[in-house]
């Protein structure tokens, strides 16, 4: 992880870790679906519930989750869900990358649902994607920006792959990124820390109960 450094940008002192401002935060809930958290849904890498995956998304991702949710909604601070969802219920608008993995869900499919705890407030963005990357095949960045995103909170699975890229062409293009690590998971707990420490300059991690203390402070 790179050293948190202050820079002077648009008349601020600007640093990663810089406070929230009201009215300029978005939570980024990364693909949080039936068919990737409940146990042995997904056809590619299916999960039993006992793996190390599932037991953390179910036991502490999740929990986690609604936390931030929660206050993100209390404070009245913007909340956007990204799922893996394809155009057509055949795939054929898929990436190249997915149809080689073989990863589909067809538009309007049960299993990919966002997960009840964390389903979606009718006035939450709900952007469907083809992609590991939330900007590549999606409209996100218009819409973030006409949501006033300064500060772009980011959790969610897998860590090493569609979080990865969220937080890497985030910071690209110009948010300030949160990626809170103890409300995300991949395959095991070597690959979530290589994760970290590969895309850590690109962003600042931490946890869930500092991202909660920053909103309350909102509040205050």
């Amino acid at each position: 992880m790179s050293d948190l450094i202050s820079i002077e940008y648009g008349g601020q002192t600007i640093r990663r870790d810089s406070a929230y401002a009201r009215g300029a935060c978005t939570l980024l809930l990364v693909d949080m679906q039936r068919i990737w958290a409940e146990p042995m849904m997904d056809p590619v890498h299916p999960q039993p519930a006992d793996s190390y995956f599932m037991q953390r998304v179910q036991s502490q991702v999740i929990p986690n989750q609604e936390r931030l949710l929660a206050a993100f909604r209390r404070e009245g601070e913007n909340v956007c869900h990204t799922i893996i969802e394809s155009l057509t219920a055949d795939g054929r608008d898929r990436s190249l990358d997915h149809k080689l993995s073989g990863m589909h869900v067809p538009k309007g499919a049960p299993e990919g649902a966002i997960i009840a705890p964390l389903a979606p407030l009718p006035n939450e963005p709900v952007l469907p994607k083809t992609s590991s990357g939330l900007f590549n095949s999606t409209n996100a960045d218009y819409v973030l920006r006409n949501l006033n995103t300064r500060f772009l909170v980011i959790a969610g699975i897998v860590t090493d792959q569609c979080v990865d890229m969220a937080v890497r062409d985030a910071s690209d293009r110009g948010y300030l990124v949160t990626l809170v690590e103890d409300a995300c998971a991949t395959y095991t707990p070597e690959r979530h820390k290589a994760a970290l420490q590969a895309y850590g300059g690109y962003c600042w991690i931490t946890d869930t109960a500092t991202v909660l203390s920053r909103l309350s402070a909102l509040a205050g």
